[in-house]
């Protein structure tokens, strides 16, 4: 089965999903939407430059109180903890979101967390990895990831907005600006994707952070942890929209990608 047919059949499987499982939000006293995983668009899109925001804040708050995304024009890493959403910009400043600003590649969920356990220390974003598979229940799942603790070490990122014509993510990603934080308090915020992701969103784990103080963060590149709490919220539902206008509708989405994933996720493009 060659790429294309592969992530055919995974979108056939997603809208089954859909369909299957999915509940609107305002069905009052039913827990069961805190079980699904909620994506705007696809990475592979946004690694192929379909930059512009497709769904406003407001809608995506429906979905989710936990998450990880961009912004229209790629401006900038979003987190959202505990039903806050915040904005860190390439100047490293944060902003709240206001509802009225739009995502082209979004990931939220209604946080839930179905087990925790502890990292007493992890060196880097490798280690840290390791260890967090080693506890997952099943590697095939997703899993929503808050991490809270001694944060000794954070290399994040930020990418600054792009103009039209827009560039290839790898090719933005250049542009980035690059933080590093000592000591850190605040919230590690993320989503664990299975290997039968790739394509839809990051395999592995995907970090952003965000300070207790609400003043700094982003994309997270590096890290260490010591005494570190992690707890995982299953997701086995999965609900994607897809762009229905823009660059998104003429794009080659069969090609293999995971070349200049690695590039963006290292920070070394």
């Amino acid at each position: 089965m060659n790429r294309g047919e592969y992530l055919l059949l995974a979108g056939v499987f997603i809208i089954g999903l859909t369909l299957g499982i999915f509940i609107p939000l305002d069905a009052p006293g039913n827990d069961d939407d805190k079980d699904i995983l909620y994506q705007v668009s696809t990475i592979d899109a946004l690694l192929q430059g379909s930059y512009d925001g497709v769904i406003t804040y407001y809608e995506v708050k429906r979905h989710g109180d936990f998450g990880i995304a961009t912004f229209d024009g790629l401006d900038g890493e979003m987190v959202a903890v505990d039903g806050e959403f915040f904005q860190v910009t390439a100047d490293g400043r944060v902003h709240p979101v206001a509802d009225s600003m739009t995502t082209p590649f979004a990931t939220v969920t209604f946080f839930s967390p179905d087990l925790t356990f502890s990292v007493p220390f992890a060196s880097n974003f490798t280690e840290f990895s390791m260890i967090a598979v080693s506890q997952l229940p099943s590697r095939n799942l997703f899993y929503a990831v808050r991490i809270t603790g001694d944060i000794p070490y954070v290399k994040a990122r930020s990418i600054p907005r792009q103009e039209k014509p827009y560039p290839r993510l790898v090719d933005a990603a250049a542009g980035q600006s690059v933080f590093e934080f000592r000591n850190m308090t605040g919230t590690i915020v993320g989503f664990y994707t299975p290997e039968i992701g790739e394509g839809l969103n990051i395999p592995g784990f995907h970090l952003h952070a965000i300070s207790m103080d609400r003043t700094y963060g982003g994309h997270i590149l590096d890290l260490m942890l010591e005494n570190a709490t992690v707890e995982l919220d299953i997701t086995p539902g999965f609900r994607m929209d897809l762009p229905a206008s823009g660059d998104f509708m003429g794009m080659d989405l069969t090609g293999e990608f995971s070349g200049e994933l690695e590039v963006v996720e290292q920070g070394t493009g």
